[in-house]
């Protein structure tokens, strides 16, 4: 337990720690970092749910095809 206790607190420090240097040492402004930020997880959100949605679409035909196959069988 406290092992795991030591791991984070050196995780969340690290982390936060990686943070500031970042802002601090970016070639950009605070502003413009943040907004690119959020423009590139937006962008990889939008493209998660366009693969989760193509999958949720090939599984479902994949699960009507098992259906039929089923009914033809009994």
């Amino acid at each position: 337990m406290r092992t795991l206790l030591s791991w984070m607190i050196g995780l969340t420090l690290g982390a936060a720690l990686g943070a500031t240097l970042v802002l601090f040492f970016a070639p950009t402004s605070g502003e413009q970092l943040v907004n690119k930020l959020k423009a590139g997880w937006e962008e990889t959100m939008a493209e998660a749910r366009r693969a989760s949605e193509q999958r949720r679409r090939e599984l479902e035909a994949e699960l009507a095809q098992m259906q039929k196959k089923n009914q033809l069988t009994r």
